[in-house]
């Protein structure tokens, strides 16, 4: 079966990326593949944290949880998963490289199982793409590759993440978390899931937050409960709203949309804001926004290129960490937006 082949109600299941930002980003190949195939269902087999994501993904219509964690094999679980799922697809579309991320379609015996060469899949992959990284130069364009034709060039314009927002929840999220729905509130993202060589100095944003409340804006810092320390020293310098572990993945989506615009490192929750139509000001250090950039027009982006990055490390191997230093709060203060 070729991709030409695959019509109407012939289902294709995703097999989705593992961290954050990628599976926002892989709503753009959702995307694509939705406005080809508008009558072909698009279900996503995906880690169940990301669940919340998929779910304002208007593209997806339904979301399978994968049990089996990052890094984990669990042969007998993709297994029973596989054969969970037999007769239902027409096509998979493996999103990571790895071994194990093939293990599910293969199972499934879904007919064509579409990837790159990776980690010697011969078999499990039986539609293998070539992996060329000069012409796949960014983690989007290696998603939007698998849902075209195989010799079929990149689009000129890529389809861009576009969550839905859920006014009715981000009501009640305001509401439960005492915020003022009508504050001109600035979105703080200062973690970074992969390590600190991506996140700018928390006293550099602490500087920064004192003078966003001078000029009368709300700080409001997002991230998960491992980010509640960031959000602390944060707050020694200047009053915030610390939401680090007080929202679900799925609120701070709405959360985030009642902002005005975000000051944030390279991390998932960037892509977020900016799949909600965020404005913002990113960060980045360790990695590159040739990469992984925020994909959207209302963005300014802070990127120094010395000659040590991007290094793609989890800590400075150097110990200068001249690439966010070096990113003066002067510098991010005068990019902002005037409110």
């Amino acid at each position: 079966m070729t991709l030409a082949e695959i019509g109407p109600g012939d289902a294709t299941l995703v097999v989705g990326p593992s961290w954050v930002g990628d599976m926002v980003m892989a709503q753009s190949l959702l995307r694509l593949l939705s406005g080809r195939r508008p009558d072909t269902p698009i279900d996503v087999l995906a880690p169940g944290w990301s669940l919340p994501i998929i779910a304002r993904m208007p593209e997806v219509r339904e979301a399978i949880e994968m049990p089996a964690g990052h890094g984990e094999l669990r042969l007998g679980l993709r297994r029973r998963v596989g054969r969970s799922l037999r007769g239902r697809y027409a096509q998979a579309i493996v999103l990571p490289r790895s071994l194990k991320s093939a293990l599910v379609p293969w199972f499934a015996g879904i007919p064509q199982r579409t990837g790159f060469r990776g980690e010697h899949r011969y078999g499990l992959i039986n539609d293998m793409r070539p992996f060329d990284p000069k012409v796949l130069d960014q983690t989007v364009k290696r998603f939007v590759a698998l849902g075209l034709a195989p010799d079929e060039p990149l689009p000129r314009e890529l389809p861009r993440p576009a969550l839905r927002v859920d006014r009715d929840r981000q009501t009640s999220a305001l509401d439960r978390l005492g915020l003022d729905p009508a504050a001109a509130a600035v979105a703080f993202m200062p973690g970074a899931e992969y390590g600190p060589a991506k996140c700018w100095p928390l006293d550099y944003y602490g500087e920064l937050a004192r003078r966003l409340v001078d000029r009368g804006n709300e700080v409001r810092v997002f991230g998960s409960a491992r980010d509640d320390a960031a959000a602390r020293a944060i707050a020694q310098t200047a009053p915030v709203e610390n939401l680090c572990g007080r929202t679900t993945l799925e609120e701070a989506i709405d959360l985030l949309a009642a902002c005005r615009y975000a000051v944030t490192n390279d991390s998932g929750l960037m892509h977020v804001a900016a799949a909600v139509g965020l404005p913002l000001v990113a960060l980045y250090g360790s990695s590159s926004p040739a990469f992984t950039p925020p994909l959207t027009d209302r963005a300014v982006v802070h990127y120094l290129g010395i000659e040590c990055s991007p290094c793609f490390q989890r800590e400075c191997p150097l110990g200068h960490f001249r690439c966010m230093r070096e990113i003066t709060p002067d510098r991010v203060f005068d990019s902002l937006p005037a409110a």
